[in-house]
């Protein structure tokens, strides 16, 4: 019983460290919404990996991965009159509509990004979105 405890350890110290912390805009209620999550997969792991999660239930909900960021987060969002939500995060922008929760990332920085709505950052340690009118730092 004891070789068996041991042996589990080193795998239980592996997922010690991870941490995971999703953001949400909502649109609409819960059942629509824009999903940043920032991960680390080991206690040892620099920088966080991100993904969005495009919602709009019930007819569909898709993860799709950004660009690893550094220490610090910062996806700006905006609105275009379409419907559809540009994302901005660091010099990469992306598109995402949740009609059919479809998602594109730009090859380069679209000419007018629409109207800002706020920024998903870190506030206190924890990864939260902030409205336009609380966003200080633009």
């Amino acid at each position: 019983m004891k070789k068996r405890l041991l042996a589990l350890l080193p795998i239980t110290l592996l997922l010690v460290g991870c941490e995971i912390e999703p953001a949400a805009y909502l649109i609409d209620g819960g059942n629509h919404s824009l999903t940043v999550e920032r991960k680390k997969p080991y206690f040892w792991s620099s920088g966080w990996e991100l993904d969005l999660v495009v919602t709009r239930y019930p007819d569909c909900q898709r993860r799709y991965p950004l660009e690893k960021a550094g220490e610090k987060v910062r996806v700006d969002l905006y609105r275009v009159e379409t419907g559809a939500f540009i994302l901005n995060q660091d010099k990469h922008w992306y598109v995402a509509e949740t009609r059919d929760c479809r998602f594109q990332k730009f090859e380069q920085e679209p000419a007018e990004p629409g109207e800002y709505l706020g920024a998903f950052r870190p506030k206190n340690d924890v990864l939260i979105f902030i409205p336009r009118a609380e966003n200080n730092n633009r």
